[in-house]
């Protein structure tokens, strides 16, 4: 926890609501996002319960299992989910545009994708697990399961990864991106509660946030007592309509506070790098769909040593740009930076806008702009710089004493022999500059799977399904 949340946490504490720690919002919000809310047996990892999900807020899809433990009862309702969730998926397939690529073949790219929202990691975490339980399911041979299953588990599966993924908004936990953007009195573990969370945001603490009888879990566990006193006597009786209405009861409240959450989010304004993560997401959703489509088998259980080293480096520049842009996005991310000295604010009180460097033709214009701060500065001469105000600019740090800072101007001041109107700071002007940059070094160079070294296991087999895989537990 950085040292500034952990005083607006304080204050929280003090003044009794939470406090903002962003000042946009740093994910994208759909028009038309998929709330799922999925609940499990206790004692089950990925026995299904019951799920309550859909895009209208008025208007809910309930789906149940009456007996968890019967397998036929379990794919019926896969069946029954996969029979709203790829309709919404598909619906994005429609339209999409030409994406063209430098060194690369054009490719195609929907214009927009579907996003699920579910309560919190744990929801996540069970989409998971769930999809992991499908994909490899089969409508035909031993234990055959209807048509649409293993479509519906490798869908979830990609969306679970994507949740993964710094910076995607494909899949949203509720409480995640809430906790981004406030900082409650309480701690990160009760901020798992979206109950209390939210309330929090809206109204300050409530004794009636944590009772379960009012704000029941928000899943995918349901309340130990709810367990004992409820459902077990609901599904011992045999009664399908006794056990739907018990699960509603639990459902329907967290279904109210998900679409609290995301008006929540969708007040704020977005920042301004969420368009372009959220074009990745397209192409990432794109590419998924083209898989399906070409016949791809299922994703793999686990990863081969190269693939899993591509997507541990993928991940890495992911998160890297993903902290550069909220930085750049958001004042009050970038003062974080500013007290550990990696970047610093101040006012420009010098500027030598038209300094060259070198003779003749290795002649290059460097102005220098001098910045008086009052922040910590704790970069090395040289330190390559960057500015939320001029993105496209950069620069270098050349001295830093006595709180008066000297950059100097490398890039985006234009072509001529000159400084573009506006590209060089001006006396009077406030001004951000900081080492958080995009100019992130390429990941080494990897081989092919098929040339995998004998340290790391060799080759991996190719995956031919098999009869075993559809024999695999809910669990």
């Amino acid at each position: 926890m950085s040292l500034l949340t952990s005083l607006a946490r304080l204050r929280a504490l003090d003044e009794g609501v939470a406090q903002p720690i962003a000042t946009v919002r740093h994910c994208h919000l759909s028009a038309r996002p998929m709330v799922f809310i999925p609940l499990k047996l206790s004692g089950e990892a990925a026995a299904p319960l019951a799920a309550m999900l859909g895009t209208d807020r008025a208007a809910p899809h309930l789906l149940v299992v009456t007996q968890p433990r019967n397998r036929d009862l379990r794919f019926a309702w896969a069946a029954e989910l996969a029979g709203l969730l790829l309709p919404y998926i598909e619906g994005f397939l429609s339209g999409t545009e030409t994406v063209e690529r430098r060194g690369a073949d054009p490719y195609e790219r929907v214009l927009d994708a579907p996003q699920l929202v579910v309560p919190n990691p744990a929801g996540v975490a069970f989409t998971r697990l769930l999809g992991r339980s499908t994909r490899f399911r089969r409508p035909d041979g031993p234990y055959p399961v209807p048509e649409g299953v293993p479509v519906l588990g490798r869908w979830l599966t990609y969306f679970a990864e994507r949740a993964a993924y710094p910076g995607s908004s494909l899949t949203l936990a509720a409480t995640e991106e809430l906790g981004r953007h406030w900082a409650s009195g309480q701690s990160g573990l009760e901020d798992a509660n979206l109950a209390a969370l939210t309330g929090w945001i809206t109204d300050g603490p409530s004794d009636e946030a944590e009772d379960p009888l009012i704000w029941p879990p928000a899943g995918p566990a349901t309340d130990p007592g709810f367990d004992a006193e409820v459902l077990a006597p609901a599904i011992e009786s045999g009664s399908a309509e006794r056990v739907a209405e018990a699960l509603r009861g639990q459902l329907e409240p967290t279904w109210r506070l998900m679409w609290r959450a995301i008006d929540l989010l969708g007040a704020l304004p977005a920042g301004a790098g969420v368009a372009s993560r959220w074009e990745q997401d397209r192409g990432s959703f794109s590419g998924m769909a083209a898989q399906l489509a070409e016949g791809a088998p299922p994703q793999a259980r686990r990863d081969g040593a190269i693939a899993a080293a591509s997507r541990l480096a993928r991940m890495e520049r992911a998160q890297a740009a993903y902290d550069v842009q909220r930085a750049y996005d958001d004042p009050l991310v970038m003062a974080e930076h500013r007290l550990t000295g990696e970047a610093f604010a101040g006012e420009v009180v010098e500027t030598d806008a038209d300094r060259v460097e070198g003779e003749g033709r290795s002649r290059k214009l460097r102005p220098l702009v001098v910045i008086k701060t009052d922040d910590p500065v704790r970069l090395a001469p040289g330190t390559a710089l960057g500015t939320p105000q001029r993105r496209e600019q950069g620069a270098e740090l050349m001295s830093a004493r006595d709180g008066l800072v000297t950059v100097k101007i490398t890039k985006g001041m234009g072509r001529s022999k000159t400084p573009a109107p506006g590209s060089v700071p001006e006396v009077g002007e406030r001004v951000c500059y900081t080492s958080l940059t995009d100019d992130f070094k390429g990941s080494p160079g990897l081989p092919e799977a098929e040339a995998t070294p004998w340290t790391h296991g060799g080759p991996p087999p190719e995956y031919v399904p098999a009869d075993e895989d559809a024999v695999e537990e809910w669990s």
